[in-house]
């Protein structure tokens, strides 16, 4: 499969980041087509400009800034987000993606002022995360990302999409074991995928 790997986390030595490698590597070794997209080390520029919130239900150019993303995200056949959880939401770059890339004509049709979603082209989806707080605490906030992924993202990719959501909670209070227990939960997953 044709697959994008979104990752969203600045620290190159952080366990995210070593996460990110461990799923581009298994699934390179599995045989897919990795892009590989590291947002803050391509410099991605997550803030939705005035003239694109006012075009945003125009269809866009080639000479978009965004355009060469939305070819990434139409050519895949999975995707894969690597990103911590930080103030029980998407770090700002990984907002910004969904906010700058997923556009009408894109992830969505408007239909009669009627959302369709359109994302087809996504019959695979994983998220691999981690938060500093426990399951518990996310729990009581709601778990946003959780929801946004089981619940947004599945509603927008191919009906009946696979979609996998592996998080390692207490991260401020984890060990070299845990890490260890989730990074091979993680790898199993990505040598199945």
């Amino acid at each position: 499969m044709n697959i994008l790997v979104l990752h969203a986390h600045p620290v190159e030595t952080s366990f995210n980041a070593g996460l990110h490698r461990m799923i581009v590597e298994r699934l390179t070794v599995a045989g897919h087509a990795i892009d590989d997209c590291d947002l803050y080390a391509e410099d991605f520029d997550p803030r939705l400009t005035r003239a694109e919130r006012l075009g945003y239900h125009n269809i866009r150019g080639a000479d978009d800034a965004a355009a060469p993303y939305v070819e990434r995200l139409q050519r895949a056949e999975a995707l894969v987000l690597s990103y911590p959880v930080w103030n029980f939401g998407y770090p700002a770059i990984l907002k910004g993606f969904f906010d700058r890339v997923f556009l009408p004509g894109v992830s969505f049709k408007l239909v009669d002022g009627k959302v369709q979603p359109s994302l087809h082209n996504i019959r695979k989806v994983a998220a691999v995360t981690t938060y500093g707080g426990s399951r518990f605490r996310a729990m009581l906030m709601g778990d946003p990302p959780r929801k946004l992924v089981n619940r947004l993202l599945r509603a927008t990719v191919k009906p009946g999409a696979p979609v996998s959501y592996l998080a390692h909670y207490s991260m401020n209070l984890s060990t070299d074991e845990t890490r260890k227990a989730f990074m091979a939960k993680v790898a199993a997953r990505m040598d199945a995928f």
